[in-house]
């Protein structure tokens, strides 16, 4: 599950006066932020673990060559180690993963970045592809956006690939609502423009 082109999520009255942090990070915290009730989603943290896997909600203990392999399964472009452990800190607690029981090793990972008030978009949305279409990726989105909003975060963004789009609309993510077009300044915009001068 791969994402890639913006989606945003549909109107909601969700609020919470917990802030989100969002400091920089050198090293990862080891207890995680668990704000949102287990019973609110589709699979619980007890169901998963009777199936082999452990949800994470920091990135604390997280294996970044582990987590690069699955990025690398799933068509991402592998990321320097280094610069991937800054991301995750810049993420805070917007952190939530599962890992193999016994093996620590990722399977399923999101994470979000934002202004820890009202706005976050998620990155980084994967599943191992051996266990893609498990309810392994609704589980870490479910648990990302509950998150979010428990931390008053109400405008949460995405970007997916057309394949995936569908994925995201049951979860309640809506393209362009109410006519507002997400636009992003990418590396290839930015080097044709640079060509045009």
């Amino acid at each position: 599950m791969q994402s890639h082109g913006l989606l945003l999520p549909l109107r909601s009255p969700w609020s919470s006066p917990i802030p989100l942090p969002l400091r920089h990070r050198t090293s990862f915290p080891t207890k995680p932020l668990c704000l949102a009730a287990s019973s609110s989603f589709t699979v619980s943290d007890g169901e998963l673990e009777s199936r082999g896997f452990r949800v994470r909600r920091s990135p604390g203990g997280l294996d970044v060559a582990a987590l690069n392999e699955v990025f690398a399964r799933v068509g991402f472009p592998r990321r320097d180690p280094e610069r991937l452990r800054r991301a995750l800190g810049h993420a805070g607690e917007a952190v939530v993963w599962i890992e193999e029981l016994g093996g620590g090793k990722p399977v399923a990972f999101a994470r979000a970045t934002g202004d820890g008030v009202f706005n976050a978009v998620v990155w980084d949305v994967v599943v191992d592809p051996s266990l893609q279409g498990t309810g392994l990726g609704k589980a870490v989105m479910e648990r990302l956006v509950a998150d979010l909003r428990a931390t008053g975060v109400s405008n949460i963004a995405l970007y997916a690939e057309p394949r995936v789009v569908g994925f995201y609309r049951l979860l309640g993510f809506a393209a362009d609502p109410d006519g507002v077009r997400g636009m992003v300044l990418s590396r290839k915009n930015f080097q044709k423009q640079r060509k045009t001068r």
